[in-house]
């Protein structure tokens, strides 16, 4: 990607790097907030292709899914690698079109991958067989020697857990049990949620280790005292019948309506369109 920036002024290639750099920060945590950077940088330097690639997968964490494989073709166009022929799958799946995306699992290119982009498209296609309610299928697919390995790899868990899924599908619980488990094992930074779905089928239910009638009092925060505000002291008859109508006028409290504060201006103007060809 730096070397992909060099091509262009160092003044813009600072600023679409820094794009760049909130884009892959905001991803997972912001994916609107990284979404409204891309187009920043697609704005700045649409004709480099780590930028369609951002921005592609900007618009995928934010479920626009037409945008996404536009920028994701183009990045192809430019580079010439079909690195990311199992997230454009994927996209045909979010547009509606399953179907679709099982032609692409069995496209040539899906032999040029490596082993992980292998693995992923493999996974795509068996979210592509349930999407189309062919749960079976979806188990047979994602049967294959990499199921089947004790090594761990950066896929493993999601690939276990997606067999998993497959299994409890189909009713074959106590296999999906297992599987779980197995992918938990291999998920070394908590990228499925394979430890909740344990203890569901287990009937685990988390409670709170200290029972409501054991906490003390004094564990209670304590309402605020209400503060004593001072009445004003009752007027005689005499005193409101001897008021004049202006005085009375004038004590009325008026308070202005106070004006809703403005945020700054977002420093980030919409991107013009482009004629790029989607």
């Amino acid at each position: 990607m730096r070397q992909e920036l060099m091509s262009l002024p160092k003044g813009l290639a600072d600023d679409v790097a820094r794009n760049l750099v909130m884009v892959a920060q905001l991803l997972d945590e912001d994916p609107e907030g990284a979404y409204a950077y891309s187009r920043v940088a697609l704005r700045l330097a649409s004709r480099v292709a780590a930028v369609r690639e951002a921005a592609g997968f900007a618009s995928y964490a934010t479920e626009r899914y037409a945008e996404a494989i536009a920028e994701f073709r183009a990045t192809r166009r430019m580079t010439g690698t079909v690195d990311l022929w199992p997230v454009m799958a994927d996209c045909e799946r979010g547009l509606g079109r399953p179907e679709r995306a099982l032609e692409m699992a069995g496209a040539p290119e899906v032999q040029k991958l490596d082993r992980a982009g292998q693995v992923e498209m493999r996974l795509v296609a068996a979210g592509a067989r349930q999407d189309m309610g062919q749960a079976e299928a979806a188990v047979v697919t994602l049967q294959s020697s990499e199921l089947a390995s004790s090594a761990v790899h950066p896929w493993t868990a999601r690939l276990r857990y997606a067999y998993a899924d497959a299994l409890l599908a189909v009713g074959r619980e106590g296999e999906a049990r297992d599987w779980f488990a197995k992918a938990l094992e291999a998920d070394q930074n908590g990228t499925t949620d394979a430890s909740d779905r344990l203890a569901q089928l287990d009937g685990v239910e988390f409670v709170d280790v200290v029972p409501e009638e054991e906490t003390s009092e004094e564990e209670t925060p304590e309402e605020p005292e209400p503060v004593a505000v001072a009445e004003p002291e009752a007027e005689t008859k005499a005193e409101v019948e001897t008021r004049t109508e202006p005085e009375v006028e004038a004590e009325v409290d008026i308070t202005d309506e106070a004006e809703p504060s403005t945020f700054l201006d977002d420093p980030f103007k919409e991107p013009q369109k482009s004629d790029d060809e989607s």
